[in-house]
């Protein structure tokens, strides 16, 4: 026998994985999965709310493709042009906010990490290994494993039996700030941001604009409800220019260390905790291990 043909019977069909939302922890668990060598494709909606854009896959759906620390994903039309982007080294990326894709592909694998707070769907007969993230998932019901995604001790533990913390409304505490840190929508409508991600503020800046309808969006000179800053800080969040929103959407979110500049474009300590779980869940089960 060769050593080429040796290696060839070593070497193993890597698993293909499909993960429900390619928002900013959804895309610390792709970005892992992918580098790991496994072949990953995302689903999302077609109007995706990400607040952290700069390290969110889910903007390919506006700009046909999106890079994140060294991995691309790109928007694909249809399900015959995933393979093209998996064999070049890239995540396609769906618009099927249902799923139905799924049961096409036939997967290894399905995370559902679309972080609803509530079940959108997913069940597990999906895949033989199907992973929810944070509350709203069952361990043993809807899904096989749930990994716990509220910040503290427990984050990123992998649940066999039961379901994830229930959400509290409260986001992390980041250096004593916790809601002062988010902003919500004062208003419904449209968006024009005045600021950008990455920008130093004051508190009380002027970050962004609501506009009531489209016309008023499309003229300047229109009314508008502006968005200021909460907390001096560095603007980590902001959501999409131009998009929808209803009163008490978030829509931005701002880091009181203004030495952080480089976390707005780096995939966060919380999404790499949680992406390592799900990778320790694949891994167990790529290799018989049963975790549940």
């Amino acid at each position: 026998m060769s050593m080429n043909q040796s290696n060839n019977q070593i070497i193993k069909k890597n698993l293909l994985i499909i993960c429900r939302g390619a928002g900013d922890l959804a895309t610390g668990i792709i970005h892992r999965l992918h580098r790991a060598g496994h072949r990953v494709i995302a689903l999302e909606t077609d109007y995706p709310a990400a607040i952290r854009r700069q390290v969110s896959f889910c903007e390919a759906v506006y700009d046909g493709s999106a890079a994140v620390e060294g991995v691309t994903a790109r928007l694909v039309p249809a399900l015959t042009d995933t393979e093209a982007v998996l064999e070049a080294g890239e995540v396609p990326l769906l618009i099927d906010p249902t799923g139905e894709s799924i049961a096409l592909l036939k997967p290894d694998v399905v995370v559902d990490a679309i972080i609803a707070k509530k079940n959108l769907g997913t069940t597990i007969n999906m895949a033989p290994l199907v992973i929810g993230v944070g509350p709203g998932f069952t361990a043993g019901n809807d899904v096989h494993l749930v990994i716990e995604s509220m910040r503290g001790h427990n984050l990123a533990r992998i649940i066999t039996d039961g379901m994830a913390q229930p959400n509290t409304g409260v986001p992390g505490n980041i250096a004593g700030f916790t809601s002062e840190r988010v902003i919500h929508a004062p208003a419904a409508g449209y968006i024009h941001d005045v600021r950008k991600i990455g920008d130093i503020v004051q508190k009380g800046d002027e970050i962004a604009r609501i506009y009531p309808d489209k016309g008023s969006y499309d003229n300047a000179l229109s009314e508008y409800v502006p968005v200021n800053a909460t907390i001096k800080g560095i603007i980590r969040g902001l959501i999409r220019e131009g998009y929808y929103f209803k009163k008490g959407f978030k829509i931005a979110d701002i880091d009181p260390r203004e030495s952080e500049l480089s976390n707005c474009f780096t995939i966060s300590d919380k999404a790499r905790s949680i992406a390592g779980s799900v990778l320790e869940a694949v891994s167990a089960f790529e290799h018989g291990v049963k975790l549940y």
